[in-house]
């Protein structure tokens, strides 16, 4: 958008949000005033003293949005709104409080701006109440500048902290790492915005409606570790609430609290301990992941850098990390070190060994997989498929260890499975759901394993009938998935790999 509004003109795959520091909490006793209702585009109102400042923010859109607002407690809610907007573009609004210093206008007492450098603490809450239909995002908008305020739009870069969505949207740029912090799983996007700033965006995996005591300054470290914030800059302000696509009516903010301060300094010279234990808990072709138990610190240890053969590959306030973008069947060498709060580093824990999985090509064997949809549409809570393997070759073809794949797009932690019906028998095979990597479209898949048997030459195994859902049930959007097709029959499925051993026998692999 132009004008004195931030969210000036985010690229077309999504929007950012991301917080700041102070407090919006619901108070202990019932407000004095009645609620005040805004149904303007660009409206805002002062809450709690003037601490936080709820704002429209309707910048791409005139559609009608009325939002009624608690002054006292700073909860609010949409009582009006139905935006149609596509998902493949920016948002139509982004209905939000904020603390800090928006485009110069200042809330109250909000010890904000901090320098990155200074930055001691950050610690927030969020608590939403959020809707099952339309397309829309519950997030944070975090701001940071080169100079402590600005009435233009910062220079600097957007932080986004998406704890839920729904309705197919995304951040801006790509996947490019998952990481656990603070106790939660996120997984990392990187892009510019549409004028240039840096963005990177932190969703929560399995999404939440609310957030307690979450410690931002370990999301700020790791973007800083990453390159993404310079730590000269300037956190200038916090933002949460929703971006809204499709819909919007019914969802609100209970409640709102962002606390940051500056660090005390004291003089710390004493480094960790190194990590104990490192050690490899899986891979894929195209990602590693390690874990490895804490170091200790006579003050405390605030986040573990990871290394991958003597580079520094990324940063995390937790004792596990997914290293991804990995070449299939190659060895990697990692090492951990702690970090306390003065930048005191540890020595190196390890060096740990990780081969990545074969993965990548085309197969070249004597089995095929056909494919038949068994989807109502793309956007229900499941992904459904009716499978069928094929001996193309001239002599019978055992099936013990076989492996399907059928790749996926998803940011869930956990799925369910399910084999509805076989004809060689469900109790012949095994399903679950594994990562990939950040491949295009196919950072998870379906694995189905045949536990025995063997087909003659010619022969098929005859209907797998398999689906999945997340373990909240809540929907995908299967829409950019690598492996999903429309098929009404049985039909070749190059997109979905059957595997021996390792080795790529049908499919071309993400």
């Amino acid at each position: 958008m132009t004008g004195r509004h931030l969210r000036g003109a985010l690229a077309a795959t999504a929007a950012g949000i991301l917080l700041a520091g102070l407090a919006l909490f619901t108070g202990a006793g019932p407000a004095a005033a009645a609620p005040v209702t805004d149904c303007t585009q660009w409206g805002t109102t002062e809450m709690q003293g003037g601490a936080y400042t709820y704002q429209q923010n309707e910048w791409n859109s005139s559609a009608r949005q009325c939002v009624s607002v608690d002054t006292a407690t700073g909860a609010w809610k949409v009582t009006e709104a139905n935006f149609s907007l596509t998902t493949a573009g920016p948002p139509a609004t982004y209905p939000s409080s904020y603390k800090g210093c928006h485009w110069g206008a200042c809330t109250a007492n909000s010890g904000l701006p901090i320098r990155v450098s200074e930055l001691g603490s950050a610690r927030s809450a969020f608590d939403t109440t959020q809707v099952a239909s339309g397309a829309w995002n519950a997030a944070y908008d975090l701001w940071f500048n080169s100079t402590p305020t600005t009435d233009d739009q910062p220079d600097g870069t957007e932080v986004m902290i998406w704890i839920n969505h729904r309705g197919g949207v995304q951040p801006i740029g790509s996947r490019t790492a998952t990481v656990t912090l603070d106790g939660r799983t996120w997984d990392v996007w990187t892009g510019p915005g549409a004028s240039g700033w840096k963005v990177i965006s932190y969703v929560l995996q399995g999404g939440a409606t609310a957030v307690t005591d979450l410690n931002v300054k370990r999301l700020v470290d790791d973007a800083t570790a990453r390159g993404q914030i310079n730590p000269a800059h300037y956190l200038i302000d916090a933002e949460a609430g929703f971006e809204i696509w499709q819909g919007g009516q019914g969802l609100g903010v209970n409640s709102f609290s962002f606390d940051a301060s500056k660090g005390s300094g004291g003089g710390d010279t004493t480094p960790p301990t190194a990590p104990r234990n490192l050690r490899s808990t899986g891979a894929s072709s195209s990602s590693a992941s390690l874990a490895w138990d804490p170091a200790t610190d006579d003050v405390g240890v605030t986040s573990y850098d990871v290394y991958r053969g003597g580079t520094r590959v990324g940063s995390t306030g937790g004792t596990t990390y997914t290293d991804t973008g990995l070449t299939a069947s190659t060895a990697y060498s990692y090492t951990v070190r702690a970090l306390d709060a003065a930048g005191n580093a540890s020595p190196p824990a390890g060096p740990v060994s990780v081969t990545t999985a074969p993965g990548g090509g085309t197969g070249t064997g004597n089995l095929k997989v056909q494919y038949q949809t068994s989807d109502t549409g793309p956007t229900d809570n499941a992904i459904g498929m009716n499978l069928r393997v094929v001996n193309t070759g001239s002599s019978a073809q055992g099936l013990k260890d076989v492996e399907i794949r059928y790749w996926f797009d998803d940011s869930a932690s956990s799925y369910t499975t399910w084999c509805d019906w076989a004809q060689i028998g469900c109790s012949n095979l095994t399903h679950s759901v594994s990562t990939n990597g950040t491949a295009t479209g196919a950072n998870r898949y379906l694995k189905v394993n045949v536990t025995g048997g063997s087909l003659a030459a010619g022969a098929s195994t005859g209907d797998i009938q398999l689906r999945l859902h997340r373990a909240d049930w809540s929907n995908f959007n299967e829409a950019d998935d690598y492996s999903h097709g429309t098929a009404s029959a049985y039909t070749d499925a190059p997109k979905i790999g059957v595997y021996s051993g390792g080795q790529l026998l049908w499919g071309t692999a993400p």
